[in-house]
């Protein structure tokens, strides 16, 4: 028991809605919109000081349910329902703790909510998924966490030591983590500055020949545009998967474009990293995609910094899709795969070198699981789920905190930069960018950021 640990007073939430400027294609599915559930939680500590935290993220249902089974509009709508009854629950979660402990342990309520009447129709044709529980929860979990950081009047990033925290990470990660804290696995300073990996999307024109109708929005039209606009040096390119001359065309069409456009800024060394989103049907893909673009591309494939989630999430219905062969040539990262420990465990056993971490499966989830990704030294990177404004700044402060996270992806500002407008005046170095790099070195605020 400590002086500071926190208890939830009250808790309240509200949701936004954007349009893209633009569709996004990825895993053979279109986005147009974004819903952004918003948390206020206020807390109080034993020593009696109060906070407000402020917690915001993306309810991307088409990503985390996208089963087949339920309506897209009706996943939406049940993820918004789980998140409010969340936070109507929190306000009788009586219990004092850290933000860790309070939020692992409120996380052992979320099936029971999935499965409560003011979330689930008794006529809903299939049960909701761990993953869009954890992204529907995941705004009360950053509003907890920015709320006792607000708290002390401290960055929420300097609060995860043994003289905050009741438990130690072997109660989360297993005995190898005996005596240890968070602050082992993360920085007390952000980093100074990170390169932005920006989405180059499946529908995304290459070229101005590409563009089929104008925006006229002030902002770039096609990809070739964006290199110079942001200069640009990252790059994520969303594949299909199950059409392997349609992907190693793609990435070919975009080195083709990035070569041309880097030379006239003078940018001799930029990177890719290439997303299946969990289209491909085995390994065998993702060997025959290396092998076409190292023949056909080979600077492309020096480019290429890693592979996400080429096969199914789903790892225990298909544990033939190991990965060992394609990570001794790039590193295999999991993404949707990614649910809690023993998933990671199992991934590792699969043959993946390594994880992508999203603020949207919650604050606590992503800073253990960058623990544990530092423990077993695997390859780690920081995947945006389109998060604008506080959202996106949450995503960036985990890249900005974990020592081995080497970029930030950000696509709010591509595709629903309205959102980002009321923050951008507060955190320009973060949504002004101009050589390519934001400067994470702002993100020393009380709270996540």
């Amino acid at each position: 028991m400590k002086s500071t640990d926190i208890q939830i007073v009250e808790a309240s939430c509200a949701t936004q809605e954007f349009a893209y400027r633009s569709p996004m294609k990825f895993g053979g599915r279109i986005m147009r919109n974004v819903v952004l559930l918003d948390v206020t939680v206020k807390v109080r500590a034993r020593s009696g000081k109060t906070g407000t935290g402020f917690g915001s993220m993306t309810m991307g249902n088409i990503w985390a349910w996208p089963g087949g089974k339920t309506d897209p509009a009706d996943t939406l709508d049940t993820m918004i329902r789980f998140g409010r009854e969340g936070v109507r629950e929190a306000e009788n979660f009586r219990e004092f703790g850290h933000p860790l402990e309070l939020t692992y342990d409120f996380a052992g309520r979320y099936e029971s909510f999935a499965f409560s009447r003011n979330v689930m129709a008794d006529s809903a044709p299939e049960p909701m998924p761990r993953l869009a529980q954890l992204v529907a929860a995941s705004p009360f979990e950053a509003a907890l966490f920015d709320a006792y950081g607000k708290m002390l009047g401290e960055n929420a990033y300097n609060l995860l030591s043994e003289e905050f925290c009741n438990r130690d990470l072997s109660h989360y990660l297993g005995a190898d983590f005996r005596g240890e804290y968070l602050d082992r696995y993360t920085l007390r300073k952000p980093k100074d500055r990170m390169p932005l990996y920006h989405l180059v999307g499946a529908l995304d024109p290459l070229t101005g020949a590409d563009v089929e109708t104008p925006l006229n929005d002030g902002l770039p039209e096609h990809f070739g545009q964006w290199i110079h606009y942001n200069g640009l040096t990252h790059f994520k390119i969303k594949l299909n998967g199950d059409d392997l001359d349609w992907d190693v065309d793609r990435v070919i069409a975009i080195d083709r474009v990035a070569e041309e456009e880097q030379a006239r800024r003078g940018c001799t060394q930029w990177y890719y990293s290439a997303d299946f989103n969990e289209r491909c049907a085995n390994v065998e893909y993702v060997l025959d995609f290396f092998d076409r673009i190292e023949q056909q591309a080979p600077k492309a494939m020096q480019r290429l910094q890693y592979v996400e989630q080429p096969t199914n999430r789903d790892l225990k219905a298909f544990p033939e899709n190991k990965m060992h062969r394609a990570a001794k040539i790039k590193p295999v990262v999991i993404d949707e795969s990614l649910l809690d420990l023993e998933s990671f465990h199992d991934s590792r056993k699969m043959g993946y070198s390594g994880i992508a971490l999203k603020a949207c499966k919650g604050h606590g989830e992503a800073l253990l699981m960058g623990a544990a990704a530092q423990k077993y030294n695997l390859f780690l990177c920081v995947q945006d789920l389109t998060c604008p404004g506080a959202s996106f700044l949450h995503s960036a402060s985990l890249s900005a905190r974990i020592p081995t996270v080497a970029a930030i992806e950000g696509n709010g500002r591509q595709y629903c930069p309205a959102a980002n407008l009321p923050w951008t005046e507060k955190y320009p170095a973060m949504f002004i960018i101009k050589d390519g790099t934001l400067g994470t070195n702002a993100l020393i605020g009380p709270g996540l950021y």
